[in-house]
């Protein structure tokens, strides 16, 4: 169930009601397995249903951004000791939304939601677990400079982190690489060491309203779309 201060879910007669256009973008943070992908199949169904247009992407854009596909081949090995700079692979998983921005303020303007699969904050989580930091390091306020100041990527109006165990996150990344076979792990998402870190980075940036405001969503229970939709759209 979601935690926080949920308003109840709406009726038959509200959920059935044609929405005014309202253009939000809401980002969908958590380690790999929290359920990122059903979370924002389900809001999809939901929103829909209430008459709302909704559209969706996820970061980074491995198959439509050079820089995205950098980013994988150096995640297996390729391009020498690129994988191992904190530095610049967050610069090359900028770049990549950098590219993204004009595409997502149209879509702002022409759907009510905008859906995302990862924004700006994994960067500063993942790199600030690399680097053994916290929300308040140097670089979370270097990213931060990077793609808000610098590159004035759009501002979300909610961002939902799904929060589960390493452990839990860990076995469903491992079960749907055994199914999926597009689905490989690459190096951080098999490092749990870091996965457990990057957790703790994303509890708190959430604890600090980063950027925007934030909603904790019990990754490892049922997810309640009725009550996210209600709080997305008001």
């Amino acid at each position: 169930m979601p935690q926080g201060n949920l308003p109840p879910a709406a009726g038959p007669e509200t959920s059935s009601a044609t929405v005014v256009h309202v253009g939000r973008l809401i980002v969908i943070e958590g380690l790999d397995g929290a359920g990122k992908r059903t979370l924002t199949g389900g809001l999809t169904s939901e929103l829909t249903a209430r008459g709302a247009t909704v559209t969706t992407a996820a970061f980074p854009r491995y198959t439509d951004d050079v820089h995205a596909e950098l980013v994988a081949e150096a995640l297996n090995g390729s391009h020498g000791d690129l994988g191992s700079s904190v530095h610049g692979m967050a610069i090359l998983y900028a770049l990549d939304r950098r590219g993204a921005a004009e595409r997502l303020r149209a879509d702002i303007a022409a759907h009510d939601v905008v859906l995302l699969d990862r924004y700006v904050a994994s960067n500063a989580a993942y790199g600030a677990a690399r680097l053994r930091e916290h929300s308040d390091g140097e670089f979370v306020s270097w990213v931060r400079e990077l793609e808000i100041d610098r590159f004035g990527l759009p501002r979300p109006d909610l961002q939902l982190l799904l929060r589960v165990s390493t452990e839990l996150a860990a076995g469903r990344a491992q079960h749907r690489e055994r199914t999926e076979s597009d689905r490989k792990r690459d190096r951080f998402e098999s490092d749990e060491s870091l996965q457990q870190r990057c957790a703790e980075v994303y509890v708190e940036l959430a604890a600090a309203g980063w950027w925007s405001p934030w909603l904790v969503v019990d990754g490892a229970a049922e997810a309640d779309f009725g009550a996210l939709a209600d709080r997305i759209l008001n």
